[in-house]
């Protein structure tokens, strides 16, 4: 039976100490030790040392050991009936060929499973240890992101402040090309301390807004559109086909990572990006296509692995490292095709 909890070692060893003492019982009916079935014994033995703890297998070995030998000695014999033409050795020696064959075939079905889960468990653990390695880098690009956005915040800050008393000289506002010029710069700082307080809000540092309750729809159309605007980008096309709408908590980590989505196809495909919202079941798919090349074979058997990338550059491809693990956080999944 399959069931939701595990089954414990005692568990086990009742289930295969009940199957030693029904063979017994068995057995003592139908010729004791003389009965060829008898070698089913090696059958709980097996069992026993692949799934048991030492002293449960030990114990087992003794419990069969102690049924053949008291089958030995207390048994009731075969009596064949009356007018039967086969003598009692023939159908001991075809008693042993299906004993022999019925020990095969439940080994092999047995052992295989066991291997087969205990695969399974391996790839498992695998996974784990890998999402592991995985989320420490995480961390450690975390800390040092947030360490930099620190050390950002106060040079930006003073260059603010100077633009500012630049823009108020009696000079320079008497250049329009400087003070165009001027007014270009801090609308780049203000975009620069935009993205600190970004990096330190995704790293817990926040310093305004938290997470917010809102509607897939609104989210999805928010970040396209913040995306758009902050990358003047022109020539994206964005379809809604998700249907009724509903409500989820939006984070600006999940609005990151699509963000880092959008960057990649827009590198490598300036003249067309796709962007489609669509529902599958009670999932949100949100779908990007871009006119890019493609990915090699042996990039996209790695998609979601860092430093994954067709650039060359040093620390590039962390973009869909990233993405792919904020989706499984969010229980969700990254997918790529050419």
């Amino acid at each position: 039976l399959r069931l939701d909890r595990p089954i414990t070692n005692g568990a086990l060893f009742g289930g295969l100490l009940l199957d030693v003492l029904g063979l017994s019982a068995q057995l003592y009916l139908s010729g004791g030790a003389t009965n060829p079935f008898v070698s089913l014994f090696l059958l709980q033995v097996v069992l026993g040392s692949v799934l048991l703890a030492s002293w449960s297998a030990w114990t087992i070995v003794a419990a069969t050991s102690l049924s053949f030998a008291f089958l030995t000695a207390f048994y009731r014999p075969i009596t064949l009936p009356p007018g039967f033409d086969r003598s009692l050795f023939a159908l001991h020696v075809q008693g042993m060929w299906v004993c022999f064959a019925l020990v095969a075939v439940l080994l092999v079905a047995f052992v295989g499973r066991i291997n087969a889960n205990l695969r399974d468990q391996d790839n498992r653990l695998a996974n784990v240890e890998r999402h592991a390695v995985e989320e420490e880098h995480i961390v450690r690009i975390g800390m040092l992101a947030s360490g930099a956005a620190h050390e950002l915040g106060t040079p930006l800050s003073s260059l603010s402040v100077i633009l500012g008393d630049w823009r108020r000289n009696r000079i320079v506002a008497t250049h329009p090309d400087l003070l165009n010029d001027i007014e270009e710069m801090q609308a780049e700082v203000q975009r620069c301390k935009a993205i600190v307080t970004s990096i330190l809000l995704s790293s817990g540092d926040a310093r305004g807004e938290h997470s917010a309750a809102t509607t897939v729809r609104s989210f999805v159309d928010r970040v396209v559109a913040d995306w758009i605007a902050a990358r003047s980008f022109a020539h994206a096309s964005y379809t809604d086909l998700f249907g009724e709408d509903v409500p989820i908590v939006s984070d600006v980590v999940l609005q990151q990572a699509v963000f880092n989505l959008l960057d990649n196809a827009a590198e490598y495909s300036p003249h067309r990006i796709e962007i489609a919202l669509i529902r599958d079941a009670d999932a949100m798919v949100l779908t990007v296509r871009d006119a890019g090349p493609g990915f090699a074979a042996h990039q996209l058997a790695s998609i979601g692995k860092p430093y994954n990338s067709t650039k060359h550059e040093l620390g590039r491809g962390m973009g869909l490292f990233l993405a792919s693990n904020v989706a499984r956080k969010l229980d969700g999944s990254l997918t790529a095709r050419n």
